[in-house]
């Protein structure tokens, strides 16, 4: 899996909103309790202006601020025209129990975000 299913978020009722090009889903330091799954468009993460990660359809950002309750890490702004689906704690649980490949994705996403942030080290 190296997207998330947009069709299985729809099935279980999750709906998007919509962002216009340069609009902020949210700042560095935010109180974070959802997590973002790109349906159209592009999201572009950037943390003290520096760009980390431009995610695209079927990709998500703001998992770690709701997997550790910490505040956002990074700003998360619009560069495209962009509609995203929101998971609360709750979906996003629910998804992790009831599809364990649902976490092993997130889990490998986190991964390589990670070996990513080393190697530029």
């Amino acid at each position: 899996m190296t997207t998330v299913d947009l069709e299985r978020l729809a099935a279980r009722g999750l709906t998007s909103s919509h962002y216009d090009a340069g609009q902020k889903i949210f700042l560095q330091e935010d109180t974070g309790g959802r997590m973002f799954v790109v349906r159209s468009g592009r999201v572009q993460i950037v943390t003290y202006g520096t760009v980390l990660e431009n995610v695209g359809p079927g990709g998500f950002f703001g998992e770690m601020s709701l997997i550790d309750g910490a505040p956002r890490s990074a700003a998360a702004i619009a560069l495209d025209a962009s509609d995203v689906i929101a998971l609360d704690r709750q979906a996003f649980l629910n998804l992790v129990r009831e599809e364990p490949e649902f976490a092993l994705h997130v889990m490998s996403v986190l991964a390589t975000r990670i070996r990513k942030m080393n190697a530029s080290m």
